[in-house]
């Protein structure tokens, strides 16, 4: 009698057990991951470091430090300028982080959805 789809190995109710086990364990290690990720802090500079970014793991801006060097009435699109680019910058590095993360605890597969 010919073998019907499925999983090849799965057949045996031990090796599935174990696969289960083994999901729910990487699933617990990811969710703490991501929760230690999520309150990590990156910060980023521009123009020299008269604008400074910082945002969290979960890509949100928490603070951003403006030296008054930096302000000059007559150039506000300069500082603006600086603005978006630390901050474009910090979130770069976050996504980095989280990405660089992730990569090691599946193993690098390419899980589909932004499934982590």
């Amino acid at each position: 009698m010919a073998k019907r789809g499925g999983f090849p190995g799965a057949g045996a109710p031990g090796n599935m057990n174990n696969l289960m086990k083994q999901a729910q364990k990487m699933q617990k290690q990811m969710a703490e991951m991501q929760e230690n990720l999520d309150k990590q802090l990156f910060e980023a500079t521009a123009g020299g470091g008269v604008v400074k970014a910082e945002v969290n793991g979960k890509k949100e801006l928490t603070k951003v430090t403006i030296d008054p060097e930096a302000v000059d009435p007559d150039d506000v699109e300069m500082l603006e300028d600086l603005v978006v680019a630390a901050v474009n910058e910090a979130i770069r590095k976050a996504e980095e982080e989280v990405s660089g993360q992730m990569s090691k605890m599946t193993g690098g597969m390419n899980l589909p959805g932004g499934l982590f």
